[in-house]
């Protein structure tokens, strides 16, 4: 991976889209979309104990739980109050009605220090992080970190996004300038928006094996039920990002303004459609 610029530097994580309401309620339709199909390629076994690094509203967590069955654990690590309390809010609803899952905790704790007692290091079968690295500075401590927290033969599991995979078409007036400032609101935090094609690397250099990638489509066009959703999605986190992009001076306000007034007006499209690509790579430690 290229060094980071001296700018860059940090030695905190910073979530861009911040952890309001309306951000909550984004990351919960997204999940809501995604988890069906992301399961299959994460694929957790039956009887898997697994660490769920950034967790977030805790939905996918929960869902993989479904998967290992009862007498299994799984462990959801999560920085933010306010998503752990819905996570937690969730699982007390989901309990009562679902006997075959495992033990599913959310436990408070950063990624790069991860919370796990003494007696839990080593002992996962599958260490899980989706949408997190390209929030860190360090990624590759963070990741060196899941690997040492999963037994020998387990799975790393990384899935998260390069930026600059990204298309619409047609594209609304002002988007490129308004997409350019939005990946470089994320190195000015000392964040990589491009970590999805580095996930390999990421692996190899925490001593991983066997190292596969893939990615798994995220889009959609006007004809499509869910396009709305993938559409409010992309509007939701470029209105999250706006105070860092205009305060830190990436792109004026005007400019700024003009260019989503043009991206809601590109939602209405007969023909929009979003061309996008969720990157993964998953690797086993070495026995």
């Amino acid at each position: 991976m290229p060094e980071k610029p001296e700018e860059m530097t940090t030695s905190h994580s910073t979530y861009i889209h911040g952890s309001k309401a309306n951000e909550q309620a984004r990351l919960a339709a997204l999940n809501e979309y995604l988890n069906s199909g992301y399961i299959g390629v994460v694929r957790p076994r039956r009887g898997d104990k697994i660490l769920d690094v950034g967790s977030g509203p805790g939905q996918f967590t929960l869902m993989m739980g479904e998967m290992t069955g009862h007498g299994t654990s799984v462990l959801g690590i999560e920085r933010d109050e306010r998503q752990l309390e819905q996570a937690r809010r969730m699982l007390g609803s989901a309990m009562p009605g679902i006997r075959d899952i495992a033990r599913v905790e959310f436990r408070q704790g950063d990624a790069m220090n991860l919370p796990l007692d003494p007696e839990e290091w080593g002992g996962f079968d599958l260490a899980h992080a989706r949408f997190l690295l390209e929030h860190l500075p360090d990624p590759g401590s963070v990741v060196a970190g899941m690997a040492k927290a999963v037994r020998p033969g387990g799975r790393v599991f990384l899935s998260d996004d390069d930026h600059d995979v990204f298309r619409l078409t047609p594209e609304p007036p002002g988007f490129t300038e308004l997409w350019r400032a939005y990946m470089r609101s994320y190195e000015v935090l000392g964040n990589d928006p491009h970590v999805g094609r580095h996930l390999v690397f990421l692996l190899k250099d925490a001593g991983l094996k066997s190292v596969r990638n893939g990615g798994m489509f995220f889009g959609a066009c006007a004809d499509e039920p869910h396009f709305g959703m993938i559409a409010d999605n992309l509007i939701g986190i470029l209105e999250g990002a706006g105070e860092t992009m205009t305060g830190g001076g990436l792109i004026t306000p005007d400019v700024y303004d003009r260019a989503m007034a043009a991206l809601r007006g590109w939602k209405k499209h007969p023909a929009a459609a979003q061309w996008y690509m969720l990157c993964w790579a998953e690797g086993l430690v070495k026995s």
